[in-house]
């Protein structure tokens, strides 16, 4: 009980103390603590402490992503932290909001689950994960587990159609459904856009009072943010309330309807911007027979715009607009009675089409004799980046003429296009790189403008190039080469004739008579052989020497193999403007005889050059699009007539290259692989022993070329 004493202070003082002790009591119910437990089973407590017995929540569940919500009603929390983080398996963070009079309390979760709620004394305990019922202290207390927003009503009184649930979801797109579940699917349904935004009405259909309510929706992150049932006569209706550019589309399934209410993309906003060209604040105007003038007033009150409309503007106007942009009840307005509209600033002026059009006619006609009578000037513009004569040709109209003049000695040319006035006139220095001007001091100033916008420095980019030529070549033979000699004598009497066994290898000349005792040619034991297939200069040999009675056999193998690997690497690289062809040439020229039609012969040269040709183009975010002409060529080989081969290695192409990185334009691997088999017939393919009668030779040869591109934009250190 608490005893006021309010004598001897004045009223005001009177009424502050009232306030300062009433506010405690308008504040309710209060949230002093926030805590968690981990319990069995994969499950976890949350204990909000209240100061006096926990209100009863009201709450929903979203399932992605994962939340529970329940609302604290007539409750505020003093805790300093709104986030608390949940340390469990299933939970990631819990919010407490308190917002008009009530508490939120936000369980975001991994994946969503059941839970249980129940009141212990002043504190108000969710349990998620829990069973329907939990045991504490080993007694059974009893549990209440919160439904979505809204409950199913019950049956329909008197067979009346009505309304028994209404729910919402978050579809997969963003978009917020509310789905209505009817008694009866015959049921009549009106949809019409608000200014808050959809509404939705059953004709004589009844909202059960449970069901009579607003459901805050803002928390599924979809255009809807308020639906708020009620029962307006026979008529049940459903005002959805939804933010920013959004489309909607109903749709009835047997006794479900569902309304969808999705956010617009980018690509429908511009769309929907050019279908329809009104974009102001929508307004609603319902007038019977009003003042023309009146009405322009409201809607100039409305816009904020500053109004002058002309004595002329007279009549009245009878129109019942609903949720229309205001740009758009004006233009309605204005159309009606024959009027138009001039915007300078925020002053609008309003005046019928007939007298803006006569009053813009002579204000033209009277700007157009102050400008043949003004003075005439002249003034001499230097050009600092841009060439003043490509500049005056661009300024030039299709009626301007060419003349000569005066421009330091040089020549000039002389112009009345378009960007001067019919008096006007300018000189070209080409010296001076400048242009000489006369003209009145309007038109000079606005030529003047025009070169200032145009003459600036044209930005540079360095374009490098990398090519790498890589050349790997493996070769391998295997020949053999024997011979061998028939005699009469014995190996004892071809040795004693010899000398020795080894004066016999190292004369192989020794008469063939000798041997024989017969009259004859010389043998040459090295050069005349039954199979001469060997390596020529090879890495290596193996002789074996058979020497008989009858006979003498020589047979030696011989082997090469070799392998190699080249890589060529060119890196050129040019400077050029924007939109400037650059390019870079180094080789040789290879001269070759060619002849003519007489038959006389004459000198001609091919390029075996490196090649770089590019012109580059800075789109506006720092990117840079490339056309490019990349040559590779050399020396080839020389044909049997003395002409010269040029091996070509090109690639034309056209790219999109962000500043400063590289792209691989292109690359050509070749292999080229063969196998010789140099055989004497029929003795050459007989197996293993076919081996003493041919000659293999295989080689492989790989090229690989890889064109590398690096387009840099150069910093414009520059100023005007």
């Amino acid at each position: 009980m608490r005893i006021l004493f309010l004598l001897g202070l004045n009223m005001r003082n009177k009424i502050l103390l009232i306030l300062c002790l009433l506010s405690p009591l308008s504040w309710g119910n209060t949230i002093s603590a926030f805590n968690t437990a981990e319990l069995p089973g994969e499950r976890f407590e949350v204990r909000v402490q209240f100061s006096e017995t926990p209100p009863d929540p009201k709450g929903y569940t979203i399932e992605k992503p994962a939340r529970i919500v329940l609302d604290f009603p007539d409750s505020v929390s003093e805790l300093k932290d709104r986030r608390f983080p949940l340390a469990f398996d299933n939970g990631q963070s819990a919010m407490l909001l308190t917002t008009d009079g009530r508490t939120r309390l936000i369980l975001n979760l991994n994946e969503l689950t059941s839970y249980t709620t129940r009141k212990d004394g002043n504190s108000f305990v969710i349990e998620v994960g829990a069973n329907k019922a939990a045991a504490t202290n080993g007694k059974s207390v009893a549990t209440k587990s919160l439904d979505l927003p809204v409950k199913k009503a019950a049956a329909a009184v008197s067979g009346q159609a009505a309304i028994s649930n209404i729910d919402f979801r978050r579809g997969q797109s963003g978009e917020g459904r509310i789905i209505v579940t009817l008694t009866d699917p015959h049921v009549s349904a009106d949809l019409a856009t608000t200014g808050a935004g959809v509404r939705l009405s059953f004709v004589n259909v009844v909202t059960p009072a449970e069901l009579r309510r607003r459901l805050d929706v803002v928390d599924f992150a979809t255009p809807v943010t308020l639906v708020n049932a009620a029962q307006e006569g026979s008529n049940s209706v459903l005002n959805v309330s939804a933010k920013g550019e959004f489309d909607y589309m109903a749709y009835q399934t047997d006794n479900e309807y569902v309304l969808s209410v999705k956010p617009l993309t980018e690509q429908e906003k511009q769309e929907k911007k050019k279908d329809f060209q009104f974009n102001g604040e929508k307004i609603s105007l319902n007038f019977q027979d009003m003042e023309v003038r009146a009405i322009l007033q409201i809607l100039a009150d409305f816009s904020n715009f500053n109004l002058v409309a002309s004595d002329t503007v007279q009549g009245r106007i009878t129109l019942r607009l609903e949720n229309v942009p205001w740009d758009q009840a004006l233009a309605l307005v204005l159309k009606t009675k024959g009027l138009d509209k001039r915007i300078d600033g925020n002053v609008m002026m309003i005046a019928p089409a007939a007298e803006i059009a006569e009053r813009e006619r002579q204000e033209l006609s009277t700007k157009k004799q102050l400008e043949e009578l003004a003075p005439l000037r002249t003034e001499y513009l230097r050009v600092r980046y841009a060439n003043a004569k490509d500049m005056f040709e661009l300024f030039r109209g299709k009626n301007g003429g060419n003349g000569s003049g005066g421009g330091g000695g040089s020549g000039g040319s002389q112009s009345t296009g378009s960007v001067l006035s019919e008096r006007g006139q300018a000189i070209v220095d080409e010296r001076t790189n400048s242009i000489i001007v006369t003209d009145t001091a309007d038109r000079i100033e606005q030529f003047k403008r025009l070169v200032d916008q145009i003459d600036i420095p044209i930005r540079q980019v360095m374009i490098e190039a990398r090519l790498v030529i890589a050349n790997s070549n493996f070769r391998r033979e295997l020949g053999v080469k024997w011979g061998g000699i028939t005699y009469g004598l014995s190996k004892n009497a071809l040795i004693e004739a010899s000398g020795s066994l080894d004066g016999l290898k190292s004369s192989p000349g020794a008469p063939y008579e000798v041997l024989t005792g017969k009259p004859g040619k010389a043998t040459d034991m090295e050069n005349d052989h039954v199979v001469n297939l060997g390596v020529s200069n090879p890495a290596g040999s193996l002789a074996i020497d058979v020497l008989t009675d009858n006979g003498f056999l020589d047979m030696e193998l011989s082997a090469l193999e070799n392998a190699g690997y080249a890589e060529i690497v060119s890196q050129p690289r040019v400077v050029t403007s924007d939109k400037q062809k650059a390019v870079i040439k180094s080789g040789k020229q290879i001269p070759f005889q060619e002849a003519s039609a007489s038959g006389a012969t004459s000198t001609s040269f091919k390029d075996a050059i490196l090649k770089l040709e590019v012109t580059p183009q800075i789109t506006p975010d720092n990117n840079v699009i490339m056309d490019l002409i990349i040559a590779k060529d050399s020396v080839g080989e020389v044909t049997s007539t003395g002409s010269i081969s040029i091996d070509i290695n090109q690639i034309e192409t056209k790219v999109l290259v962000a500043n400063g990185s590289t792209v691989v334009l292109g690359g050509v691997f070749g292999i080229d692989a063969n196998k010789t088999d140099v055989k004497v017939p029929v003795l050459g393919d007989i197996p293993y022993l076919g081996r003493l009668f041919k000659r293999t030779v295989r080689g492989e040869t790989k090229t690989e070329l890889l064109i590398f591109i690096t387009p840099k934009i150069i910093a414009d250190k520059m100023t005007n």
